[in-house]
């Protein structure tokens, strides 16, 4: 059984035995190697045991034949402060997260922080002291990247550029606030833009009071580097509109747990049809009215897998290195010099399926064995996902 860390760095960790390596590449999601070397959280070499320097290990990890792939990215949450949501009074929603697989979050905007400032000064203030709280503490070592400021009117090109200056790289979901106008969002998503700021747009109906509807016109207008929800939070736009989205915007193209299912799946098959897979990233929009989904990247990927007829391997890569390349993070591939986060998989316990693809394509959970994140196992078999059918060991 794994011994789990919880800080420090990890040394030269060895990961060897693997069954199934999963790269997170859309163009080869499949890698022939067996073996992982880690050197201090980053990752040195991937190949074959033989070719690979083991010696000097701090850990070893026997994978047993199981699947290794990269740590999950939700793309799209909504955290608040620490482990906590005040959304559903629920705490270690993010632990129990990791549980299912996630390595990485990202935050949407911490609307729901109760009394949640909306004049310009508090605003800003809000979202710098998300995204410092957050580099402070990471829960269970989640990487969460926080801090994304719900625009509102009157802000100006400044306010862009302090948010910036201070560190904030995200927008909350455009349409959350007061500028809902397709004008207005694509001046505040250039002036974002411009100081390296990303972008979310809310696309459908309104989510919780006081959020807007924002229909395919408004989406196109702004120009939002990712259409979030694009299945809708909850409510969807119709499904020919969102098949238009996939077609005439190049942004990435974000699914998510909570949202409508019959245009999830739509949108997963446009973006195949129209030759962009790449563009696809996943999220759960949690916590939300609906809830926490611990296994709801895990769902989203066995869903699209099963209903939409993508391979597994590549939908994995819709909730790995494609978020990672479009999000401009150093994790969610498996290759040199990359963040060590990883997710082991197996079949689980009595599924019908010969294999983790197999099993995920029937539309079966995959059984988490271990989760590491920067080359430090967080958790061993994990308490949320049915029971893999074999689970690594650290020697």
């Amino acid at each position: 059984m794994a011994e789990i860390a919880t800080g420090g760095k990890s040394g030269k960790v060895v990961i060897q035995n693997i069954g199934l390596l999963l790269s997170g590449d859309i163009d080869r999601p499949i890698l022939d190697a067996d073996t992982i070397v880690v050197v201090d959280g980053l990752i040195t070499a991937v190949g074959k045991y033989k070719d690979c320097d083991v010696e000097g290990a701090k850990t070893v990890i026997d994978c047993r034949k199981t699947t290794v792939a990269p740590g999950l990215i939700d793309s799209h949450v909504h955290p608040v402060f620490g482990d906590w949501t005040p959304r559903q009074s629920q705490l270690g929603w993010i632990d129990s997260s990791m549980n299912g697989g996630v390595t990485t979050m990202i935050s949407a905007g911490e609307v729901h922080l109760p009394g949640r400032p909306k004049d310009i000064v508090g605003l800003k203030a809000l979202a710098i002291t998300a995204q410092r709280a957050y580099d402070n503490f990471r829960p269970s070592g989640v990487k969460v990247l926080a801090g994304a400021p719900v625009i509102e009117k009157g802000m100006v090109e400044s306010d862009f550029k302090e948010l910036a200056e201070a560190g904030v790289g995200l927008l909350g979901e455009v349409g959350l606030g007061t500028v809902k106008a397709g004008y207005e969002a694509k001046e505040m998503v250039a002036w974002a833009r411009k100081y390296g700021i990303q972008s979310t747009i809310h696309t459908g109906g309104p989510s919780v009071p006081g959020s807007g509807y924002i229909d395919k016109d408004v989406v196109l207008e702004a120009d939002a580097d990712v259409i979030g929800h694009i299945n809708g939070g909850h409510t969807s736009l119709p499904e020919a509109h969102v098949c238009e989205l996939c077609e005439k915007s190049s942004r990435a193209i974000e699914i998510v747990h909570n949202g409508n299912e019959k245009t999830a799946i739509a949108a997963a098959r446009a973006a195949i049809e129209l030759k962009c897979p790449h563009r696809v990233i996943l999220g759960t929009d949690g916590p939300a009215g609906s809830g926490v989904q611990p296994l709801g990247i895990l769902r989203m990927v066995s869903f699209i897998t099963a209903f939409a007829q993508i391979p597994a391997e590549q939908v994995f890569c819709f909730a790995t290195g494609n978020t990672a390349r479009i999000r401009n993070l150093n994790c969610g591939l498996i290759e040199v010099g990359r963040d060590a986060d990883f997710v082991f998989m197996d079949r689980a316990q009595h599924s019908p399926a010969a294999g983790l693809l197999e099993s995920v394509a029937l539309g079966d959970l995959p059984g988490v064995g271990m989760v590491m994140i920067d080359g430090i196992v967080r958790a061993g078999r994990s308490r949320n996902t049915p029971p893999a059918t074999e689970v690594p060991v650290v020697l």
